[in-house]
């Protein structure tokens, strides 16, 4: 699922950045999708099937992890959803070059979300931050590193080991797609821990 979804989402950012740049030579006026809305609709597609995934799962199984096979120190459901939500947190404000809003630090998301109810708002939370990066990205500064506006020293200091190898020589649309694919891989696993339960992914019902 992870890697389909990857290579969907290259190849239209690339397609499209290839039609733009063709209508620029061109001096054309049609309209077209620049990289930040393109980017913004598959924020919007992966969010659309994310979040009622993650709220279909009753609280009371959010603490289910399997056990039947080799699954030992596997993340239970609500780990797998705060996990993919603190690192939207941590790419979004990579791109947009701001501390991450809760502190988090190595895809660790705050220890203090327990509930259910928490842990929504949190995976909301940061699918909006994910939606104003995506809207940050501009035909000046799409193409130009992460490295080439901030020091190197601040991302590490802010980001902690993601930078500055993470980050400091990627774009702006590149970290947005990491971002989108590391959260369908964890959509592939949100999916079978809700079969395991006897629950229909919303998507698939």
């Amino acid at each position: 699922m992870g890697n389909k979804i990857k290579r969907v989402i290259v190849v239209s950012v690339m397609l499209m950045a290839a039609s733009a740049s063709l209508l620029a030579q061109r001096g054309g006026k049609a309209d077209h999708r620049d990289v930040a809305k393109e980017l913004d609709v598959w924020v919007s597609k992966t969010e659309e099937h994310l979040v009622p995934a993650a709220d279909a799962m009753p609280a009371e199984k959010y603490d289910f992890a399997p056990t039947d096979g080799k699954f030992d120190g596997v993340r239970t459901f609500a780990e797998q959803v705060k996990h993919l939500a603190a690192t939207n947190y941590i790419v979004a404000s990579a791109v947009l070059g701001e501390k991450p809003p809760h502190g988090e630090r190595n895809e660790v998301p705050p220890a203090s979300l327990k509930s259910k109810a928490e842990i929504m708002e949190y995976l909301k939370g940061s699918f909006t931050l994910l939606h104003r990066a995506a809207a940050s990205i501009t035909n000046s500064n799409q193409t130009r590193t992460i490295g080439a506006d901030r020091n190197a020293g601040w991302l590490a200091a802010t980001y902690g080991s993601e930078a500055p190898g993470a980050f400091v020589d990627r774009t702006r649309p590149g970290l947005i797609v990491d971002a989108l694919c590391h959260s369908w891989d964890h959509y592939g696993q949100i999916v079978e821990y809700l079969r395991m339960n006897g629950i229909v992914p919303p998507a698939s019902r």
